[in-house]
């Protein structure tokens, strides 16, 4: 059913992934050519590979929602999520060591963005923990009849 308590936190998960958009990963002073920090701010848009990621698994979170039907499908979707956003972090924070090493002692400024997907990642497992839940219920239930 689509009030369960997977879906709050299929919701949040997608939540915080699409709210990269609006909260950068770190910032720095002033522009520093040449780098990701080119405008400042290290976020989701500087590579398109960490866009398709993320969107990719935030989509995928809010389409798993509405298949609480087919819980099988529904946990196969929320674990690809899950790996998507892993591999998002990961790819991320490739792109921002790189960058960290062109700015040489210039400061940085961690942002929320950075923890964002870390919360996104709790709240996959949950759900998925939840649905699976779900899953052996039923299944008791009908050894039962």
């Amino acid at each position: 059913m689509i009030q369960r308590i997977q879906t709050i936190f299929l919701l949040l998960a997608a939540a915080c992934i699409f709210s990269l958009f609006a909260f950068p990963f770190a910032s720095t002073p002033a522009d520093i050519p040449n780098t990701a920090f080119a405008d400042q701010v290290f976020d989701i848009n500087d590579q398109i590979i960490m866009l398709a990621l993320f969107v990719l698994s935030g989509a995928l979170a809010v389409v798993s929602i509405f298949l609480f039907r087919n819980r099988k499908l529904q946990m196969r979707l929320t674990l690809l999520s899950f790996v998507l956003n892993l591999v998002g972090i990961i790819v991320s924070l490739i792109y921002y060591a790189q960058a960290l090493k062109t700015i040489d002692n210039q400061s940085d400024k961690d942002e929320l963005g950075r923890f964002l997907p870390l919360a996104a990642l709790v709240f996959a497992i949950l759900a998925y923990r939840f649905i699976r839940k779900d899953e052996k219920l039923v299944k008791s239930m009908d050894r039962l009849r």
